[in-house]
């Protein structure tokens, strides 16, 4: 292993730690300077919207958790069948769906999954293959409403997917790909130089959500790390390359869905 190898190892192996005593004389975090937040949800693009039914509840009524969780496991191979919207609708809300709002100058959201801080930095982009009323597309998840948003309209996004998955085509054609996209400076703007360590804790909250939610209504599920940075966030419309802009976003965690096999 070289020095510059060597190095980059060390410096991410710090992400894992927590506070100690290196950190009293660190600048403070823009919440201890009264600095504004910016918003908790990423505003919505105004165009089509779907609402989400919310007849869920029956879907996975006789699944007990003891069973999801020794029954989880990644799935890679899928049912050539489309998901239905209440399935689709019960995994959008059992992964990020909002259960409250909190404070009024910064406000912050009460969600199915803990965040650090409740500060919840992921946004929900689908790209929809198969699910019953929904046109091939990609879309927005909107938890304060529960609705989608069409965020981009069109079909022919197959090779370009595929690609920026680095040749998985199992997540590229499954019926639905979840990609988690985070907004970092939600997650800086209370913790620092401590966030990312957070941040990448509360990927793993939403993606095991998923996981056992898929178990729960016969749907398979498997998370993906490795993917092309530029070409996904490229795929998505978000700006290419670093950036220290309070807005800034980019992809994270992905997990294609699909029905198991019969």
């Amino acid at each position: 292993m070289n020095e510059k190898t060597r190095y980059e190892i060390m410096k991410n192996r710090e992400l894992l730690k927590a506070y100690h005593a290196a950190d009293a004389g660190a600048e403070e975090t823009d919440q201890q300077q009264k600095l504004p937040s910016i918003p908790c949800l990423l505003a919505g693009k105004g165009t089509d919207r779907i609402k989400l039914p919310r007849n869920f509840e029956t879907l996975a009524s006789s699944a007990m958790v003891m069973e999801l969780i020794r029954d989880r496991e990644s799935r890679r191979s899928y049912a050539d069948a489309p998901l239905t919207l209440p399935e689709l609708s019960f995994l959008l809300w059992c992964t990020q769906g909002v259960r409250r709002f909190a404070g009024h100058k910064n406000p912050v959201t009460f969600r199915n999954v803990p965040s650090a801080g409740s500060r919840h930095t992921f946004e929900t982009f689908l790209f929809v293959n198969q699910v019953e009323g929904l046109k091939k597309a990609v879309y927005h998840y909107l938890p304060e409403t529960h609705e989608l948003e069409l965020w981009e309209d069109r079909c022919d996004f197959d090779e370009e997917l595929e690609d920026a998955l680095c040749g998985q085509r199992f997540a590229a054609s499954a019926p639905v790909l979840f990609v988690w996209a985070s907004v970092p400076y939600r997650m800086e703007w209370r913790y620092g130089l401590k966030a990312a360590k957070y941040l990448l804790i509360d990927a793993g909250h939403v993606c095991e959500n998923l996981y056992l939610a898929c178990e729960a209504i016969g749907c398979g599920t498997c998370a993906v790390g490795a993917y092309d940075q530029d070409r996904m966030d490229d795929l998505l419309g978000f700006a290419p390359g670093p950036s220290a802009d309070r807005d800034y976003i980019c992809t994270v965690y992905m997990a294609p869905v699909g029905k198991r096999p019969v």
